[in-house]
């Protein structure tokens, strides 16, 4: 099969066992087989030369494919399918919002984010409005680098809110969708 990982899928497959996937629709960890029964176990994880592909060679428990297939790639193309770019946002969000649902879920003593969301909506919703006025006075001042600096936090804390409130960044890509038009 063919899945999604970020940086802490793979973490947690290292450490389990267990294959971890990322859902870019729901914006999540998920561990193969925990609706199905059908689990994945990490026999190696090797990358490619350049890194930027991942092998899972595993030990499967029933069909790897939800359609019950021992894999996913039963279908045989005659023709060149019609590959549409899909469009929910840079990558680097998505990735990042991973970490933060992990940190909410795990929620370790040595994380910011963790704390954040001990403190509660009120402060992290604080946080959003400071890294804003931080924003605009950076653009006042014209100084890009800082601006850029200014807006990731803004962007990092708007995320934590958006999970702290139980939404995700495709309920924000779906609303800027709609504006583009």
């Amino acid at each position: 099969m063919l899945g999604y990982v970020s940086p802490e899928s793979i973490k947690r497959t290292l450490e389990t066992g267990d294959v971890w996937f990322y859902s870019r629709s729901r914006a999540n960890l998920w561990r193969k087989g925990e609706i199905s029964g059908n689990y994945l176990h990490a026999k190696s994880v090797e990358a490619d030369c350049d890194g930027d592909a991942i092998l899972l060679k595993v030990r499967p428990e029933g069909p790897t494919c939800h359609t019950g297939n021992p894999t996913c790639f039963f279908t045989v193309i005659d023709k060149l399918p019609d590959f549409t770019k899909t469009d929910t946002g840079p990558g680097i969000l998505e990735e990042l919002f991973a970490t933060i649902q992990d940190r909410k879920h795990t929620m370790p003593d040595s994380s910011y984010t963790a704390q954040l969301f001990k403190n509660g909506v009120e402060r992290i919703s604080q946080k959003v409005i400071e890294e804003a006025g931080e924003v605009a006075i950076a653009g006042i001042k014209q100084n890009k680098e800082h601006l850029a600096e200014e807006l990731a936090d803004l962007v990092y804390h708007m995320l934590v809110l958006i999970s702290a409130v139980g939404a995700k960044p495709e309920d924000l890509y779906a609303k800027l969708r709609e504006r583009r038009q």
